[in-house]
This record gives structure tokens, C-alpha cells and sequence, in this order.
């Protein structure tokens, strides 16, 4: 028997580098970084939620076998709304060539940053729909969005103020991330429609130590004026507590209007009934009706790959990331790389994601670019 064991042992150590091989051109893992602010009580619903509808995506492809037998793996890290650290992460990334490209960035000053530095350009990686809906940062280099922008929502809600004859609106705003420039947006809009802005009110979001005295100071402001509309242009717990004290104040009936940053369920929790009447604005289709196939299929693999996660928005958001960067993976064909990803989201055209349509090429990056006004109904139920 000793005698057998010269020609058994070099087939078994050649079918073990035959299996070291094929495991190291098939199975390393395809890297997808994410950095969002998960854990700031200001952007945590909606990073989480996008986290949530990528991550149920990816499982289900990697469930039919990956993008050429290779998992798909979303790496995500928490930038906690610090300064400059959405930035340091994104370098990490890049520095990490098992990353093959980023998605679903949440924090609208870390995004800004990472715009303004060119990290995708310069590190040659696409950056795939961002929590964003600024087209100035967008529209940097290797920026692939998905959502409409924060401008075509605040325009559509100014509109929707004008035709429904409000005769004195307040708008709220912070002076962080997208505030300041949506608040000059909101300005032009309603000299454009005709809207009569009785106050400007303006919080501070960097004094987080002072929140409650900044809170009652600006509900204070608002309601001095008896506004019979209020346009907020802030989300996290900033909205949630102006929400709660203006429905608590003798401006209690004025109608609310909110950007899509503001989650409703979120709103409901603290309002309860009161929340009734808010109108938000979608910059993604409608999860919760399955009118399109999109939404159809989002609601099937959520309810399969992710039961624990209510259906949102945001999940959706995150779930449409998902898909794009997964189509732009197989499109970059056999091991794809940062270069071949990019090369197949700049010949993608038109791209079908069930009845919803994004278009890419080297020279437009376009998203869904459809706004929809939702309102919370009875019951906390929202309403197209």
C-alpha cells in the first residue's frame, strides 16, 4: 500500500492547485464600497435604508451564482457626518483595488466633498446614485445618479404652493449641506410663481449641542408670522422635531411641505395622526404601489431577501443602486475591473430597470428626472 502513495499524492496536490487557481479567477469576491453617515441621527434613516435595498439585491444576484461566478459584496462604512471623512473613506476605497466601484453615498457635504475633489475622476472609479440630487455635484466625473435633483423638488413644491393659492409661506432651512443653496432655489421659485414668502427662517445645524434652544427659536420665528404654508428645507431629526412643535403651536394647521429626504414613517412615529396632511416629494418611484415592474420586482426580492425591512423609498433607492452597479458589472464582461465597469455604465444608453429609465453615456449622466408629490394620509398611509 506504502508503494501507492508517490502517484496518489501528486494527482491530489495537482487537483488542489487546479482548485487554488480556479477559486482565485472565479471567486474573489467584486467589492462595492459605500460611505454613508449610518449612525448621525440627522441622515441615519435614509443610509440605512439604502444600505439595506443594495444589500437585498446583491444577495439575490449572488444567489443565482454572482456576475460571472463572483460574489458581490457591498462594503459599507460609516462617515458619521464627519468633515472630511467621507473623503478619507473614498480614498480608502480607491486605494484598495479589490473595490471595482463605489454606490449609494449618503451625506450631502461629504458627497460635496468628494465632488469638488475629483475622487472618482482621479482614482478612475465610478461613484453609482448617490443620496444626491445636486446636479453641480452630480455632475462630476464618474458621477452615475439615479434619483431627480433637490432643485426639481423644490421648484415642484413651490409650484404646488401657488396652485393650491397660499398667500404666506415660510421656509425653513438649515445652514448646512444642501440648505443654503436649495433656500436660494426656493427664493427664485417663488418670485417665478408668484408665492409670498412671509419668513425666512434659518437653523443652525452645526450647534448640535444646542439643539432644543435652536429648535424652539426657529418654530418661534415661524410662527409669529401665521404662515398658512411652511417649505422645510432640512431632514433628520431637525424635521422631525419642527414637525412635532409646529403641529404643537398655533401655526398647527399651516400646510407642511417636506423634501423626499424626510422619511414619512419616521414622521408618522412622532406625530402620530397629526402627521396627516404632509406633502413630501418623491425623487424615486412610488415602493409601495407595484404599478411598474421596477417596483414589482423590488417588493418580491425585499419581501425574500431583506423580510425584516419595511418597504420605503429609501430601500428602494438603495435597491435601484444595486441593480445599475450589477448591470455595469456584467456589461464590463470577464473580471471586471474599475476601467470596464466605467467603459460599460459610458455605453450604456438607455438602460430599462422596469418601466424606469436612466441615461448614460460619456457625455450625460441622466437619472430617473421625474418628481412625484406624496402626501401622508390617514392612518399614516401615503398617498400618490
Amino acid at each position: 500500500m506504502s508503494a501507492q502513495y508517490p502517484r496518489i499524492l501528486p494527482l491530489a496536490a495537482a487537483f488542489a492547485v487546479g482548485l487554488s487557481s480556479l477559486t482565485s479567477a472565479f471567486g474573489q469576491e467584486l467589492l462595492v464600497g459605500q460611505a454613508a453617515a449610518l449612525t448621525n441621527p440627522a441622515t441615519t434613516a435614509n443610509a440605512k435604508g439604502i444600505q439595506a435595498g443594495m444589500k437585498a439585491y446583491f444577495d439575490y444576484v449572488n444567489a443565482q451564482g454572482g456576475v460571472g461566478g463572483r460574489k458581490v459584496t457591498l462594503v459599507s462604512k460609516d462617515d458619521g457626518l464627519t468633515p472630511g471623512k467621507m473623503a478619507e473613506i473614498t480614498r480608502e476605497f480607491i486605494a484598495d483595488k479589490r473595490v471595482v466601484a463605489l454606490a449609494g453615498y449618503v451625506n450631502t457635504g461629504g458627497i460635496t466633498e468628494v465632488s469638488k475633489a475629483n475622487l472618482p475622476g482621479e482614482g478612475g472609479i465610478a461613484l453609482i446614485a448617490p443620496l444626491q440630487g445636486d446636479k453641480s455635484i452630480v455632475g462630476a466625473a464618474n458621477f452615475y445618479p439615479f434619483r431627480s435633483g433637490y432643485p426639481d423638488e423644490v421648484v415642484a413644491l413651490v409650484k404646488e404652493a401657488a396652485n393650491t393659492q397660499k398667500k404666506k409661506l415660510a421656509i425653513v432651512y438649515w445652514n448646512i449641506t444642501f440648505g443654503p443653496a436649495m433656500q436660494k432655489v426656493a427664493e427664485e421659485a417663488t418670485k417665478k410663481y408668484g408665492v409670498n414668502v412671509v419668513a425666512t427662517v434659518q437653523i443652525d445645524a452645526a450647534a448640535q449641542d444646542k439643539f432644543d434652544s435652536v429648535m424652539k427659536e426657529a418654530v418661534a420665528a415661524v410662527v409669529k408670522q401665521s404662515p398658512d404654508a411652511v417649505l422645510m428645507l432640512i431632514s433628520g431629526r431637525y424635521s422631525l422635531e419642527f414637525i412635532k412643535q409646529i403641529k404643537n403651536s398655533e401655526a398647527a394647521d399651516a400646510q407642511l411641505y417636506a423634501m423626499s429626504i424626510v422619511p414619512p414613517g419616521d414622521v408618522v412615529k412622532v406625530v402620530g395622526e397629526k402627521a396627516r396632511g404632509l406633502v413630501i416629494a418623491q425623487a424615486v418611484p412610488f415602493p409601495f404601489s407595484a404599478t411598474l415592474p421596477l417596483v414589482s420586482e423590488y417588493q418580491r426580492l425585499m419581501k425574500q431577501y431583506a423580510p425584516q425591512e419595511p418597504l420605503s423609498f429609501s430601500t428602494l433607492e438603495g435597491f435601484v443602486g444595486g441593480k445599475i452597479t450589477v448591470e455595469a458589472l456584467k456589461r464590463a464582461g470577464k473580471n471586471p475591473s474599475r476601467d470596464k465597469v466605467l467603459k460599460a455604465l459610458n455605453a450604456m444608453g438607455e438602460y430599462d430597470l422596469g418601466g424606469v429609465y436612466v441615461n448614460y453615456s460619456a457625455q450625460e449622466r441622466r437619472g430617473w428626472g421625474q418628481i412625484d408629490l406624496t402626501v401622508i394620509g390617514a392612518g399614516g398611509k401615503l398617498l400618490r
